[in-house]
């Protein structure tokens, strides 16, 4: 990793790079009160990092958290495999452009094989918001055109 930049997994015990996971990411996406609001509670936590379907990674400098992303492990039901969905990636603005985003899923491509998961997947918007995640992902992977539905459960 370039400029001293450090990537690892967070592991169940490594609460404080989780919170500082939760700042980045509403620093990043401009939305503190959704990522800090309600954060749940240690033990939620130690499980939630402790399980078998949640991924969690960051980028580390100086001891602090600039970029990370969070993925979900998805077991198939037709065949004995599973994918990872990369649910979000987040990284500080002063931090972007240094090969943060593409470290950390080439971490999680690591996770992914361990996991013996076939394929990692992403959603990113349409429009220019999302231009730089849209040409990181095409880099990285192939691109399909799909449409995205949210159902509310209400």
């Amino acid at each position: 990793m370039p400029n001293g930049y450090r990537v690892q997994q967070i592991a169940a015990d490594d609460l404080e790079l989780m919170d500082g996971f939760l700042h980045t990411c509403g620093v990043a996406f401009n939305e503190p009160e959704t990522y800090s609001r309600k954060c749940p509670g240690p033990d939620y936590m130690r499980s939630l990092l402790g399980s078998d379907y949640f991924i969690a990674i960051v980028a580390v400098k100086d001891g602090m958290v600039v970029g990370g992303l969070a993925a979900y492990e998805l077991k198939k039901f037709e065949q004995e495999r599973s994918e990872i969905y990369i649910y979000d990636l987040a990284v500080l603005e002063e931090h972007r452009l240094q090969g943060i985003a593409t470290a950390l899923i080439q971490e999680l491509k690591k996770v992914a094989a361990v996991r013996r998961a076939y394929v990692i997947f992403v959603q990113a918007d349409t429009g220019e918001e999302d231009e730089a995640a849209i040409a990181l992902y095409t880099k990285l992977g192939a691109k399909e055109n799909v449409l995205h539905f949210d159902i509310s459960v209400e």
